[in-house]
């Protein structure tokens, strides 16, 4: 299992949870996002399931969605984020999946590139790495 999105969902397949390793994350609708992001010093080409994806997957019909990190690091993402921009669950970067030790296994990541006015505090803070579970309220 790689991702735990639990709450107020209304797909689940584990104990009123969606569980979802590797394999069903690369069954979703995905994207590949070159972007610079604060956080790395080249552009890079990161890989994985459009967030909008995962949460339909999950049945989630919220306005916001929580985000928990590895190191218990949380953010509230508003779900109309997903909708307006390709946001990403990063998986790979350069082609390689991305270790904890590189803000994997999972990364939420905006188009940073594509859209200039992504380039701000708010939106930084919801761009969660090492992700491992989404809460929905």
């Amino acid at each position: 299992m790689l991702l735990k999105v639990s709450g107020n969902i209304q797909n689940t397949n584990v104990d009123a949870q969606l569980l979802l390793d590797r394999a069903m994350l690369d069954d979703l609708e995905g994207r590949a996002l070159v972007t610079d992001t604060p956080w790395h010093s080249q552009a890079s080409r990161f890989e994985g399931p459009l967030l909008r994806s995962v949460l339909e997957s999950a049945g989630v019909t919220t306005d916001s969605i929580r985000v928990h990190a590895l190191n218990g690091f949380v953010a509230d993402i508003p779900v109309a984020d997903v909708y307006r921009y390709d946001v990403i669950l990063a998986m790979k970067q350069d082609g390689e999946a991305m270790s904890v030790r590189n803000f994997g296994p999972l990364f939420v990541l905006y188009p940073f590139d594509d859209h200039p006015e992504l380039r701000n505090e708010s939106v930084q803070f919801r761009s969660v790495w090492q992700v491992d579970a989404i809460e929905v309220p």
